[in-house]
């Protein structure tokens, strides 16, 4: 099967508006090309003991950012690249606009396609997806890397696949670090929206109690379920597609949602009627910009904030069921 490739260029300050824009229409699985992310990995040196670094990494350090998203070359593919240009090209007009200050410079924003061969790309992306420490406890890394860990550190093998969530972006990291703060050993957890699975593997590692992943995606589902079983957790986790609005009549003790603040707000008052008393409800994905709004729904629903914690563009929130 052929492939369109879309290749999105943009700027350093570009690339949070751009991938958010993304999320929010719904595109998951996005690779980003950032030199900032290859200067970053340079600043390590001393943490990861390279002897040497292949000369090619360093060539892109001057270009700009590229973020590519890739659809099936169908009908519906196809319409799905004019649609994205059509958003690419609001997101200019917005920021000539002002909308993101006025003194905002978000590149290019220039759009192209290419056709392009599966085995092309279905791998290409895994040179950019390496071991993370993304909490306190918590290191992510993909299935096909190695990672000497230390005794204190909890490892979890993720093959994200077409799915959200290989821990590395603010949103992930931010939901991980909030699960480790508020669930108790022992306490059953529902991962709404679970993508790769990698929120439910956590859970499961930091020895929480039964696990729901719940994902209206097949093909994310199944590759939450691969990786649930590579990491040797499917005795607590369990995959379910649905909707938790419709499909699911459990209560739990601590809900989990890394999802955009559109979703967030639409699904609080379901989480908080999905929640044990005195549950937890974390939900992350959620502009800073809309902190006020998404928070402003969890209160309606009923819950009372504990915290707020914000990353770069993004922000967390964690509340309790009164």
């Amino acid at each position: 099967m052929k492939y369109i490739k879309v290749k999105i260029y943009t700027s350093q300050q570009g690339v949070e508006p751009l991938t958010a824009m993304l999320m929010e229409k719904g595109i998951t699985g996005a690779v980003v090309e950032n030199p900032a992310d290859i200067e970053d990995l340079l600043s390590k040196k001393k943490e990861y003991e390279w002897d040497y670094i292949d000369k090619s990494v360093l060539q892109g350090q001057d270009q700009e950012p590229v973020v590519s998203v890739y659809f099936e070359d169908t009908d519906e593919g196809r319409e799905k690249v004019q649609e994205l240009k059509i958003a690419v090209m609001m997101l200019k007009s917005k920021e000539m606009e002002g909308v993101f200050g006025w003194d905002a410079n978000l590149g290019r924003l220039y759009a192209e396609d290419v056709l392009v061969d599966d085995e092309d790309w279905k791998d290409k992306w895994k040179a950019y997806f390496k071991p993370a420490k993304v909490t306190e406890k918590l290191v992510v890394k993909p299935t096909w890397e190695d990672y000497q860990a230390s005794p204190e550190e909890l490892i979890i093998e993720i093959d994200p696949g077409m799915a959200f969530g290989t821990g590395t972006h603010e949103t992930t990291g931010l939901c991980l670090g909030l699960i480790e703060k508020y669930l108790k050993e022992g306490q059953s957890l529902m991962d709404i929206g679970c993508g790769s699975g990698i929120l439910s593997i956590a859970a499961a590692k930091l020895g929480s109690g039964p696990i729901l992943g719940v994902e209206i995606d097949p093909d994310a589902a199944r590759t939450a379920e691969e990786n649930v079983k590579a990491n040797h957790v499917d005795d607590k986790v369990t995959v379910k597609i649905g909707d938790l609005t419709k499909d699911v009549d459990q209560k739990t003790d601590l809900i989990a949602a890394n999802l955009i603040a559109p979703l967030i707000i639409e699904l609080s008052q379901a989480a908080f009627d999905h929640l044990s008393d005195g549950g937890v409800f974390i939900s992350s994905g959620i502009l800073t910009e809309k902190k006020a709004v998404v928070e402003e729904a969890i209160v309606q629903a009923g819950f009372e904030i504990l915290e707020t914690q914000e990353k770069g563009e993004w922000c967390a929130v964690a509340a309790r069921k009164a």
